[in-house]
């Protein structure tokens, strides 16, 4: 089913380049790139079919499972966040958030500044992390180059090493 809906998908934007009927080339490119991912996809779970391959199953299941939940993972995150919708917010658009009920008294906010926010304090700290190990490692390679030809005085002086 994913192979014939990414093959229509990719058939339409072609045909609507080649008939001119879509002027705009990122909105083309992006159903193209859309198309491949979903066929990639489909081979992938198509392949670890055939071939009775675990990891192929695994990671085609979970590809497929992540795109039909993406509807609930962005309820979710609206709910959590207390925001609606990603750059703006229209009132037609079904959103759980307090915000959208009343609840609080004060407007909803998109979720796009909302996540960058918290994608930078997270990344932030990451990075932290990161550089902690970093320098752990130089302080390890430099302890060891400084210490590789020590001899251990237990050692017999007449052996080979």
């Amino acid at each position: 089913m994913f192979l014939l809906v990414s093959l229509l998908l990719i058939g339409i934007a072609a045909w609507g380049i080649g008939f001119g009927l879509i002027s705009s080339l990122r909105v083309v490119g992006v159903v193209i790139a859309v198309g491949i991912f979903l066929f990639l996809i489909a081979l992938v779970g198509l392949i670890g079919a055939v071939k009775h391959h675990q990891v192929l199953l695994f990671f085609g299941q979970l590809l497929e499972v992540g795109w039909n939940n993406t509807a609930s993972a962005r309820n979710d995150l609206q709910r959590n966040l207390n925001c609606c919708g990603f750059r703006s917010y229209n009132p037609n658009d079904t959103c759980l958030a307090g915000c959208a009920k009343g609840v609080g008294g004060h407007k909803c906010l998109p979720c796009a500044p909302i996540i960058g926010a918290y994608a930078g304090d997270v990344l932030r700290f990451v990075g932290g992390i990161g550089l902690f190990f970093s320098f752990t490692e130089i302080l390890g390679v430099w302890l060891t180059y400084r210490y590789r030809n020590q001899k251990d005085p237990r050692a017999n002086p007449s052996a080979f090493l």
